[in-house]
């Protein structure tokens, strides 16, 4: 039998749909196991942080990309191959600090929100895709570097575009000298 030229695609799509309405079930059952919003997106941050230790393995061995030499180019790294890779989407990076170690990555489509009209108000507090924070700050962690990562700005809330900022919270010299 011979495949159709555009079967990979299709099944792809097929996948990421199938994620993504598995997430939004996903986030449905823990509104309604926790009543705070707090402990569904503390929930679903130790969710992704649990992903995201796992996960970096699996990007370094199908990107084979370089050890990254800046924060710069750690964020640059983070949006134009991890977020393609495994969302299909390419956020725009920007510094956000003098001292060059915050960052922001900006969505302006969301993946993980295209089967959601908007959040019930009262889930106001509801950081619906939180879990993409805590994939970025394991994965992070995993090479050693600590960072706090949160959302600044999310569409679902009513915001222009989704934006996660990233904060590393050591000097990169910091790392180079720890080692004992």
């Amino acid at each position: 039998m011979s495949r159709s030229p555009g079967r990979k695609q299709e099944n792809h799509k097929i996948s990421r749909e199938l994620f993504v309405l598995t997430y939004g079930a996903l986030v449905a059952q823990l509104c309604k196991d926790y009543e705070k919003d707090e402990d569904v997106n503390a929930y679903l941050d130790r969710m992704g942080y649990s992903i995201g230790i796992r996960l970096i393995d699996d990007f370094l061995a199908r990107s084979a990309v370089k050890k990254c030499r800046s924060y710069s180019e750690t964020a640059d790294m983070i949006a134009q191959v991890a977020f393609k890779m495994y969302l299909g989407v390419t956020p725009s990076v920007s510094c956000s600090s003098a001292m060059g170690n915050e960052f922001s990555l900006i969505l302006d489509k969301n993946p993980l929100v295209d089967f959601v009209e908007e959040l019930p108000a009262e889930r106001a507090s509801l950081c619906y895709c939180n879990l993409l924070c805590g994939v970025i700050r394991g994965a992070l962690e995993m090479v050693q570097l600590a960072a706090e990562v949160t959302f600044l700005q999310d569409r679902l809330k009513g915001d222009a575009v989704t934006e996660i900022g990233i904060t590393f919270l050591r000097k990169p010299e910091d790392r180079k000298h720890k080692r004992n």
